[in-house]
C-alpha cells in the first residue's frame, strides 16, 4: 500500500491528534502495511499523540549536524558556497525513526537560520528527504504539516494523494483553511479536502459546509471527552485503537481508498 497525506490547519485546531490517529488506524486496519509518521511541524508534538515515550531523545533531521555535514559538504549554519544539492537521504526514515505499534515516526525539525527558503545545508537535506519519503517510498506516509505547508515543494505536491485541511467551526481557523488551501494549489497539491473537528452539534457541520463552498468535505469528529482527557492526563487519546469513534474509522477508511 502507497499512500501519501499531509495534514494542515490551524494551530490548537486538532490536526497532530488527528493526523496520529489517522496513522495508527491505518496500521491496526492494515499489518502489513508500513506506515511513516512525519513530525514536519515546528512545534513538534506528535510523539505524545503516538504514544512515544517523550523522554527518549529524537534528534530532528535538522539538528543531525555530523551526517547533514557529510552529506552535503558543508557545515550546518552555513549558507552559499558549494555543496551537495542531491545529498543521499534513503536511510534516514530507518536510521532515524522510533516505531511503536506499527507506525515509525520521524521528526524534520526546522531551519534556523535563513528561513524556510533559504539555500543551506540544513534547507537541502529536508528537502531531498521530503522527495524521497513522497516519491520514493512504497509506504503510507502521514505528514502533520506546519500550516504553510512549508516543507512541501513542487517536485513531491503532485505525488500527494490528499492535504487535509483541519478545522472547527470557529472562524479563524476557516478563514487558515483558505490560505492553506491557496498555498496547496499554488505548489500542486491537486486533491485538497476538509475534515471538520470538534463539532458539537449538526449546526456546527452546516455552518462549515456552508461558509466553505467548493470544498470536499472529508467528514466530521465530533468533541470527544477522551481526547481533552488524554491531553490532560499527559497520555494517547484510544490507547486501544480499536476504541476509536465510527466516524473516524470511516475517514480512514476513505482516505485509504485513495490508493485504489
Amino acid at each position: 500500500m502507497s499512500l501519501k497525506l499531509a495534514v494542515g490547519g490551524k494551530g490548537g485546531v486538532g490536526k497532530t491528534t488527528i493526523t496520529s490517529l489517522i496513522a495508527r488506524t491505518i496500521a491496526a486496519i492494515n499489518t502489513e502495511t508500513k506506515v511513516i509518521a512525519i513530525d514536519a511541524d515546528p512545534v513538534a508534538n506528535l510523539a505524545a499523540g503516538l504514544g512515544i515515550d517523550e523522554t527518549k531523545p529524537i534528534t530532528p533531521v535538522s539538528e543531525l549536524s555530523d551526517l547533514i555535514a557529510e552529506r552535503t559538504g558543508a557545515q550546518p549554519g552555513t549558507m552559499g558556497g558549494f555543496f551537495t544539492l542531491n545529498p543521499k537521504v534513503d536511510d534516514i526514515p530507518d536510521r532515524f525513526s522510533i516505531e511503536k505499534d506499527g507506525v515509525k515516526l520521524l521528526v524534520m525539525g526546522t531551519v534556523q537560520q535563513g528561513g524556510s527558503g533559504c539555500i543551506c545545508p540544513e534547507s537541502t537535506i529536508l528537502k531531498a528527504l521530503m522527495n524521497h519519503l513522497v516519491l520514493a517510498r512504497n509506504e503510507v506516509i502521514v505528514m502533520d504539516m506546519e500550516a504553510g505547508v512549508e516543507h512541501l515543494g513542487r517536485a513531491t505536491s503532485g505525488s500527494v494523494d490528499a492535504l487535509i485541511v483541519v478545522v472547527n467551526p470557529g472562524k479563524r481557523s476557516r478563514v487558515a483553511a483558505e490560505k492553506i488551501r491557496k498555498l496547496g494549489s499554488d505548489i500542486g497539491i491537486k486533491n485538497i479536502i476538509v475534515l471538520g473537528n470538534r463539532v458539537k452539534s449538526e449546526e456546527d457541520k452546516a455552518l462549515i459546509q456552508d461558509s466553505m463552498p467548493g470544498y470536499e468535505i472529508l467528514g466530521f469528529l465530533p468533541e470527544m471527552d477522551e481526547i481533552v482527557a488524554s491531553d490532560r492526563e499527559g497520555r494517547r487519546p484510544f490507547d486501544d485503537i480499536e476504541t476509536i469513534p465510527q466516524e473516524l474509522k470511516e475517514i480512514t477508511e476513505k482516505l485509504m481508498a485513495l490508493d485504489a
